[in-house]
């Protein structure tokens, strides 16, 4: 054994990697994973199925809950989750759930919350906008109350009825300017500071949430326009600070609100899931920077108090992300696990990947989170079962 061991090793995958396939347990167990966090409700995606035997690509071209959409649970919503057809059945994450559970496998739901661009094209209005007027659509807006409900009620839907061990809650705050969508043209376009400028949303909610807090939201808009314009022109450096831009108050003001609605957005969801599954082991996807937006959304000073575990990225095999996980460990202190989640997909060097994750868990992380037992091929997968390998008790 190369490595320090760690407390849990959790893999991830779709309902679709395990339906159809009679092989996918088989490969779980020569693994070595005992423990699989399934998706419920997810993100739309292009997903490569290498080793499955009936297709080798799923297009899941919207968001979607893997469940039933019952009216009893989303009727008198302004927003609901949309179905999706590709899954491989109408209840594919139960199904799939229940295979690898009479297999003996733990299953944890896999909850992507604000996420949605069906759900934001169809409801602009309760979306991220930034501050020249653009829209999000992906980017539900997390303190919305229709967005605050819709989460709960997918949260809810996502578990009933099936005997979990836990949940992965992803996207449990504000999305901002950065994503991975069809054909994205933003990529570098706003380094830096410009990211965390471009990201502070600005809905009239928000704005006026900010002058509760004693601070004027023209006057800070225009100061964010005016930061994001400095970067474009080269007269703002992508390492300046936001207070290179914005007054202290001002920052304040805009981390307090967005961090009171990652809070309550969290309440809200672990509610339902407890009230389902009360003894249900709860993971949070987040990052220990207080403006960082996106799938692991800020870390705030409430989360780790609500949770089991925090789970950081660390796909790409550099210092920062094991610094990343070093910070999110001094954050949380030895009361809440952390979790690495690594990956083996490209642009990763396979040659690299065990010194990376080594790297992981010598900075504090205690969980191996992987990624992904259905995007990968052979050599992925056989790269997946080192780093078990390596730091299994």
């Amino acid at each position: 054994m190369s490595g320090r061991t760690v407390d849990r090793i959790v893999a991830h995958a779709y309902p679709w990697d395990v339906l159809g396939d009679p092989h996918f347990v088989d490969r779980a167990r020569t693994l070595g994973v005992a423990e699989i966090s399934l998706a419920a409700s997810y993100h739309s995606t292009r997903a490569a199925t290498p080793l499955h035997p009936a297709h080798k690509v799923v297009d899941a071209h919207h968001a979607a809950l893997y469940r039933p959409i019952r009216p009893a649970a989303w009727d008198g919503h302004a927003v609901t989750a949309r179905a999706a057809t590709w899954g491989g059945s109408e209840d594919a994450f139960a199904d799939a759930a229940r295979i690898l559970i009479d297999a003996g496998i733990r299953v944890n739901a896999w909850i992507v919350l604000s996420h949605s661009t069906i759900l934001g094209h169809a409801h602009p209005d309760v979306t991220v906008v930034n501050c020249f007027g653009d829209r999000y659509p992906y980017a539900l807006a997390p303190g919305h109350p229709d967005i605050v409900r819709y989460a709960r009620t997918l949260a809810a839907e996502s578990v009933r009825g099936v005997d979990l061990h836990g949940v992965s809650i992803e996207a449990c705050g504000q999305l901002g300017i950065a994503h991975v969508g069809p054909h994205e043209k933003t990529d570098g376009a706003f380094p830096g500071i410009g990211d965390t400028l471009m990201s502070i949303s600005c809905t009239e909610r928000e704005r006026a949430l900010w002058a509760e807090r004693g601070v004027d939201p023209d006057k800070m808009t225009a100061k964010l326009r005016a930061g994001v314009d400095a970067l474009a022109m080269g007269t703002l450096a992508a390492d300046a600070a936001i207070t290179d831009v914005l007054g202290e108050a001002e920052a304040d003001a805009v981390l307090s609100v967005r961090h009171a609605d990652a809070d309550a957005l969290r309440g809200a969801v672990l509610g339902a899931v407890r009230a389902e599954i009360p003894s249900a082991r709860v993971t949070l996807h987040c990052h220990p920077n207080p403006w960082k937006t996106g799938p692991s959304p800020a870390l705030t000073s409430a989360a780790s108090g609500d949770v089991d575990a925090v789970l950081v990225s660390a796909w790409p095999g550099t210092a920062e992300t094991v610094a990343v996980t070093k910070d999110t460990r001094a954050i949380v202190g030895e009361t809440v696990d952390v979790g690495a989640y690594v990956s083996v997909l490209p642009p990763k060097n396979l040659d690299d990947v065990s010194g990376h994750v080594a790297a992981t868990v010598a900075a504090g992380a205690n969980e191996l989170h992987l990624y992904h037992l259905g995007l990968v091929n052979k050599v992925q997968l056989d790269a997946l079962g080192r780093i078990v390998g390596d730091h299994s008790l």
